[in-house]
This record gives C-alpha cells, sequence and structure tokens, in this order.
C-alpha cells in the first residue's frame, strides 16, 4: 500500500437549513475541497458519497450521489453510494484512502452530506431507530427503559442507560457530563461552521430541559443539517500541487460484536488497529475529535481508545489536558455536542477539523504545534455496542 495525503477539504456551516436541500450542501462542501487541494473536476478519478438516512428523511433512495452531485461535473466518474449509519462518511473516507493507497486512482473524493432538519418532526427518530436491529427494536426499548416511560427516542434512552451505567461504576455525576458540554460549546463558540455558538456554564447545562435522566438538552447533540468533503490523493499528486497536505498514516473500520459480551468494544477494536498501522498509540496524539452524540460518549470513548487508564476518564477531563489550549484537546471543533450531527456528514467533518488543526488553520481554536490526530466515528446499535467505529490516524506535514 502507497502513502496516501488529505490534499484539500470543503465543509458547510452546519445547522437547521429548512430551505435547503442535500444538493447545495454537498456542491458547497465539494466545490471548497477542489479548491483547497488545486485539483480540477477532470482530476478526479472516483467518487464514495456518505449519506446516512435521505431514503427516510426526503425519500431519495439508491442514487443519492448521483442526484446530489448531478450539477458539480462529477457525473460520469464512479460514484458509489456509502450508507453506514452515523459512520457514513468516515467509511466513505475509509475506501477513498483504499482506492488511493492501492493504486487505483489518483485522485479521489469523499463527501458526506445529510439533511435532517424537517417539517414533522417524528422523521428524524424514525430515521435514528432505523439504525438499530428493528427485529429487536422493541426488546431494546424494554431493556434501557425497564418501566415503560421512554423518551420517544430510543438513542437518547440508550444514551440515558449507558450514561446510568457509567455512572455507578466510575462514581460520575451530571455536572461531570455538564462540563464536558461546557467545553464542546465553548469550542463551538469559537467555530465559524458551528451549530450551537455561544458559552455556557454548567448551571445553564443541568437547567435545560430533561430529555432522558441524567441527561439535559445541552448533553445531547442536535439534528441539524451540513455536508463535508475531503480530496485524498497520492503523495505524487500532492507534491505537484502547491498545497499543505495532511498524511494519512491509518484509517481503520470495525463492526461491532455486541452480542459477544468477551468481545473488545468496535470503537476499542478499531483503535488498535489503527494505532498498529500508523506506529503510534495514544500517547503520541495532539488532538482527537471523538464522537460524543451525548456528553457521557467522551468518558466511555476516552477509555476505550485508551486516551487514558479505565476509570480514569474523569480525571482526564478534570486536569485540562482535554480542553482547549490543552495538550491533547478533545473535540476542539466543538464536537458533535457544538458543532452538530448532520449524522451523514458528522465523520467526514471530524476529519476536515482534524486537517486544519494538523495545518494551523484552525484560528482560535488552534492547538499548537499539533502533529498527529485521530477522529473516532461511531454508528448504529447493534446488541450492547456500536454497530460501526472507524478510526482514523493523521499526521501533519513539514511544509518545505
Amino acid at each position: 500500500m502507497r502513502k496516501a495525503m488529505i490534499g484539500g477539504t470543503g465543509i458547510t456551516p452546519f445547522g437547521k437549513f429548512m430551505d435547503s436541500g442535500v444538493r447545495p450542501l454537498a456542491e458547497r462542501a465539494v466545490s471548497d475541497a477542489l479548491k483547497d487541494a488545486a485539483v480540477d473536476i477532470g482530476d478526479v478519478e472516483m467518487v464514495f458519497f456518505g449519506n446516512a438516512a435521505g431514503g427516510l428523511l426526503n425519500g431519495q433512495e439508491c442514487v443519492r450521489g448521483q442526484v446530489a452531485l448531478r450539477n458539480t461535473g462529477l457525473l460520469g466518474k464512479p460514484i458509489v453510494n456509502v450508507e453506514n449509519a452515523c459512520a457514513s462518511s468516515s467509511t466513505a473516507f475509509h475506501l477513498a484512502h483504499m482506492a488511493v493507497a492501492s493504486g487505483s486512482v489518483e485522485v479521489a473524493l469523499a463527501i458526506g452530506a445529510e439533511k435532517m432538519s424537517n417539517e414533522d418532526r417524528s422523521k428524524p427518530i424514525k430515521a435514528l431507530e432505523a439504525a438499530a436491529d428493528l427485529a429487536e427494536l422493541e426488546a431494546l426499548k424494554a431493556r434501557i427503559s425497564p418501566d415503560g416511560a421512554g423518551t420517544g427516542s430510543v438513542f437518547m434512552d440508550l444514551y440515558s442507560s449507558v450514561a446510568r451505567d457509567y455512572m455507578a461504576a466510575s462514581g460520575a455525576t451530571a455536572e461531570d457530563f455538564a462540563r464536558v458540554s461546557v467545553k464542546q460549546r465553548h469550542a463551538g463558540a469559537l467555530n465559524p461552521i458551528a451549530q450551537f455558538r455561544a458559552d455556557v456554564d454548567v448551571a445553564d447545562v443541568l437547567a435545560s430541559r430533561m430529555i432522558a435522566d441524567p441527561i439535559t438538552l445541552m448533553m445531547c447533540s442536535s439534528i441539524g443539517d451540513g455536508a463535508a468533503a475531503l480530496v485524498v490523493m497520492s503523495e505524487q499528486a500532492a507534491a505537484k500541487r502547491d498545497i499543505q497536505p495532511v498524511r494519512i498514516l491509518a484509517t481503520e473500520i470495525r463492526s461491532g460484536q455486541g452480542d459477544d459480551p468477551e468481545a473488545a468494544p468496535v470503537a476499542t477494536a478499531a483503535a488498535r488497529a489503527a494505532y498498529q498501522a500508523a506506529g503510534l498509540g495514544p500517547e503520541d496524539l495532539s488532538v482527537v475529535e471523538l464522537h460524543d452524540a451525548a456528553a457521557p460518549a467522551e468518558f466511555i470513548l476516552s477509555e476505550q481508545l485508551g486516551l487514558c487508564p479505565p476509570g480514569e476518564a474523569l480525571a482526564l477531563l478534570h486536569s485540562g489536558r482535554t480542553a482547549l489550549g490543552g495538550a491533547m484537546p478533545i473535540n476542539p471543533s466543538g464536537g458533535l455536542i457544538s458543532k452538530g450531527h448532520p449524522i451523514g456528514a458528522t465523520g467526514a467533518a471530524q476529519l476536515v477539523e482534524l486537517a486544519d488543526q494538523l495545518r494551523g488553520r484552525a484560528g482560535p481554536r488552534q492547538t499548537e504545534g499539533a502533529r498527529i490526530g485521530l477522529a473516532e466515528n461511531g454508528g448504529g446499535w447493534i446488541g450492547n455496542d456500536a454497530a460501526a467505529a472507524v478510526v482514523t490516524i493523521l499526521a501533519a506535514v513539514a511544509r518545505h
């Protein structure tokens, strides 16, 4: 396998854009990524389009990428539609990397786009439910809400159940979860594309509407719309252009084994494979983007990714190491909690943030001297674990 690089990135603002469909969002992200990579449409040899729930949300099935990219000039090229729950666009990136690293193409394009805001508020909830095994959905609901008093959102109830288990095991409190949200909202306030751009304090988070005890509204990621794109190219193709590339050290995808109580969590399995492929460990990381669909996820994933020893995630947060200005900021983009979570775009957006950090382009969110970045993007739920996880490790390239 040869070396592959991110040559350019593009991202739209994240938010609720009731008057916009997927197409204009994807077009903007693609245009910006191609320009950033000094790449013309004719240079792109293969396209991977990540979208999680377009069929359920707006009825567009089967040819979502071809429809979204219809006016970009990309039709005629191989377009692969990728659907893998919230990990759709990180999976698209994984495939683009494979295409380039294998030598099949010199330049590939990975895109994630999602339009979730809808006048019918039940549609996004139903779409998210479809990221679980529908044959066991009622049993899952009964297990995580044994009193039958669910919120109507199976994933919020699931996060609530996981959060309560983590509190019992670790001594974490609702105030600790609120501190994660405060950290993420502060970073988001400095991110021009974030859905939520205001600082909050612990009291604000705790006082926000209860969604599923102990999780309040400000501890949750929000339904939204957006798109992100990345140009993946060979080292030789990057060398021909006046650009600032980012090296792809590893991108690994694993499916969860939630029916096997002895199996490692899927995020751990993907991270171990990525560390091995990259030839480094969590101690080498400068910056991390992880899948904080709800605030407790930062604690759980910090341990699963090896960012701290088991049981030490609370201490990691309180140390300040993971805040902006710390030695290893987690979610300097604002994370899903503040940046937003248009599910099919999330994985690509994490990689755009890492690329910005590693190229010194993150403005007031910049991690000084950032050299190595890791992104973890999960998706769906099977049994007792996420259905999929993609872990990607990127490295800065010295400018000549």
